[in-house]
């Protein structure tokens, strides 16, 4: 017997059990896959089991403080919403639900240039933290669209995406023939029919769009294209390390990298004006066999950790896992698949249950290590196995 409803949902696994039953076939695994085997994503998950917290007791933990500063932003929490594309597919309420629920939690999220919501739209949601992830794209009026549509909407944060310069190999989506927007053949005919709930609010809510790009690019928007063609077509293979720097000074405020893994990246980003960078390898979609970002964190924090916001992003399923990532050096911890479960689940009371519940683990967590704020984390509470 599966699980029914939202209040059985209480890990990470649970909500993805319930995203399972929630979505057709295709979609899920959209959400769930990555590429070639799926080594790296699966190893961002595992990489912090091989590290082990050592706490101490008996110093007063009554009130603890779980708040951080990361890239000028305030959060209540370590962890913030990451960007993902496509919301509207897994919920109909899509980015919405999410940037409410991130509000009502105090921590920052992301909105992506493949969002299916526009940043004007999340802009009169909310004044809570808010990033634009940024695709570098072949069209440069594309581009100056972008960052001004995020500017002119008050946007605290513009992440551009270095680590899709083309397609992962996602299999499961070859398999399944995934598409966005869906595109009906036999089998997923056969797998929409059996899940009438997400169908009927697919066809019967707003049209699905990915409005950000209309009127630059078909791919998307009305013709059904899979997420990799979309990187290997339409984004700017050529993007160097003077357009990442030209675009840090054309937005002109907070700035970050997503998608750094190495010491020699980081240290460019510092060098071209960034103020953050998101340690990442896509949650294991783009590069199979690259290394898990905790496995990476602590070289590149002692490289660049004084001078620039380290955050890590993969992986996390734990409260555990975020304290883990702080002790090496990082800022804080972002995610994709821990709330796009819980957002396909049930949409902003899913997305808002699941923060909620890391909220609680993270507390819970300091507690027992024997701390009352994250800045008493350091490499001198873990040890690896």
């Amino acid at each position: 017997m599966g699980l029914l409803n939202l209040n059985d949902c209480h890990s990470f696994g649970d909500f993805r059990t319930l995203a399972k039953r929630r979505l057709p076939s295709p979609i899920f695994h959209y959400i769930d896959g990555a590429a070639d085997d799926e080594r790296t994503y699966r190893r961002n998950t595992e990489a912090y089991e091989d590290c082990d917290l050592v706490p101490n007791v008996l110093v007063g933990v009554e009130n603890v403080d779980m708040s951080v500063e990361v890239m000028g932003q305030k959060l209540d929490i370590p962890i913030y919403c990451a960007p993902t594309a496509l919301q509207r597919l897994f919920h109909h309420d899509g980015e919405r639900a999410v940037a409410r629920a991130a509000s009502k939690h105090g921590t920052m999220f992301g909105v992506s240039s493949l969002a299916t919501v526009t940043v004007e739209d999340i802009a009169e949601l909310t004044d809570s933290p808010k990033m634009f992830q940024f695709y570098f794209h072949k069209d440069r009026g594309l581009n100056d669209a972008l960052l001004e549509r995020a500017r002119e909407a008050k946007f605290d944060v513009l992440a551009l995406t270095v680590d899709t310069i083309t397609g992962g190999n996602r299999e499961r989506d070859l398999r399944t023939g995934f598409t966005s927007p869906p595109k009906l053949g036999l089998d997923s005919l056969i797998s929409f029919a059996t899940h009438p709930a997400w169908a009927w609010n697919f066809l019967t809510k707003e049209k699905f769009d990915m409005p950000h790009l209309s009127g630059y690019v078909a791919e998307g928007t009305n013709l059904a294209v899979s997420v990799g063609d979309y990187f290997s077509t339409m984004l700017d293979q050529s993007m160097n390390w003077q357009d990442a720097e030209n675009l840090c000074a054309q937005w002109n405020g907070q700035f970050a990298l997503k998608g750094i893994m190495s010491v020699e990246d980081a240290k460019r980003a510092v060098d071209i004006g960034c103020t953050g960078i998101m340690v990442s390898n896509h949650g294991g979609r783009q590069l199979d066999g690259s290394r898990s970002p905790f496995d990476q964190i602590a070289e590149i924090c002692d490289a660049v950790g004084d001078q620039i916001d380290v955050i890590c992003e993969g992986g996390i399923q734990r409260g555990t896992h975020v304290l883990k990532a702080l002790s090496l050096g990082a800022k804080a911890c972002s995610g994709g698949r821990f709330y796009l479960y819980a957002l396909a689940a049930a949409g902003e009371a899913g997305v808002s249950r699941v923060l909620s519940k890391m909220h609680s683990e993270i507390e819970r967590d300091m507690k027992l290590m024997g701390i009352t704020s994250l800045s008493q984390l350091s490499r001198d509470n873990l040890r690896y196995r």
